[in-house]
């Protein structure tokens, strides 16, 4: 496994393959991002995964500061997991000077749900991959399911962009109890880790719920009230369609999702049914 830290020496690595298959990531790595990457070093000749902590999609008040830089240990983890090349640019390596050209998604899907308790997240998300794509030049990118609507939200750049990269979805990967595995797990207390799982569960009776005949907006509101019934500060649990995250109509495939505070972390998971 190469370690590259200049878009230069990516680029002469990269030289002679035919199809990158690309991971990004900020690191401290867990199992969900080794899935991604053995999904990638299926669909590829090479298999690329990047580190780098993006400044621009953190709210002032988040943790770009104190988000955990694992880089030794993420490295043996990727090698474990048959990555070919590690790019891990600094800061200034990525963005030179001042990022003011940025990828903006539309405001239907990127205003929304995260985009709503996070406001300009996905315009951070979007620049960032849009510039990993330019360094890398993948052929084709994994992203996992677990960030549902970041996932959509790439595709559509993709998409309208014209980019020559087919993005693939990653199953979430879940801990035996059925938490949605995370970086910000490790944030959790014991007693709160022990908890964490109640995300999953409320989404799940929701989705039953709504299969079921209730009206949405009254199981909606259930579940938030009795996640929040449990110290939960929830954002939104609610169930859209997969389509665009818009309000469901009959007939349409769904997805339920959910954000919420335990404590100081926050979590995020969905359920297609």
């Amino acid at each position: 496994m190469q370690v590259v830290h200049t878009v230069a020496e990516l680029r002469a690595t990269l030289q002679a393959a035919r199809k990158p298959a690309f991971v990004p990531t900020m690191g401290n790595l867990h199992e969900g991002h080794l899935a991604l990457v053995h999904r990638a070093r299926e669909l590829g000749d090479v298999a690329v995964a990047s580190i780098f902590v993006n400044r621009l999609q953190f709210l002032p008040h988040e943790d770009f500061d104190s988000y955990p830089r694992t880089f030794e240990g993420d490295c043996a983890k990727l090698r474990t997991a048959g990555c070919d090349i590690v790019f891990a640019p600094g800061e200034r390596e990525l963005y030179p000077e001042p990022q003011t050209y940025k990828v903006q998604p539309p405001a239907p899907i990127g205003d929304i749900l995260e985009g709503e308790f996070r406001p300009g997240f996905f315009t951070g998300v979007c620049t960032v991959v849009m510039k990993l794509f330019a360094c890398v030049q993948p052929r084709v990118a994994v992203f996992g399911k677990k960030d549902y609507q970041q996932l959509m939200v790439i595709r559509g750049m993709v998409r309208q962009f014209a980019l020559p990269i087919e993005i693939v979805a990653g199953e979430t990967q879940r801990a035996g109890d059925g938490l949605a595995l995370s970086s910000r797990n490790g944030y959790l207390s014991a007693g709160e880790r022990e908890e964490a799982v109640q995300l999953s569960l409320a989404l799940k009776a929701l989705a039953e719920r709504v299969r079921s005949g209730v009206d949405r907006a009254v199981a909606e509101a259930d579940a938030t009230t009795s996640l929040a019934r449990r110290g939960w500060q929830p954002d939104y649990l609610t169930v859209r369609r997969r389509a665009d995250l818009q309000a469901p109509a009959e007939g349409d495939t769904l997805v339920a999702l959910g954000a919420a505070r335990l404590g100081t972390t926050r979590l995020i998971d969905n359920l297609e049914f």
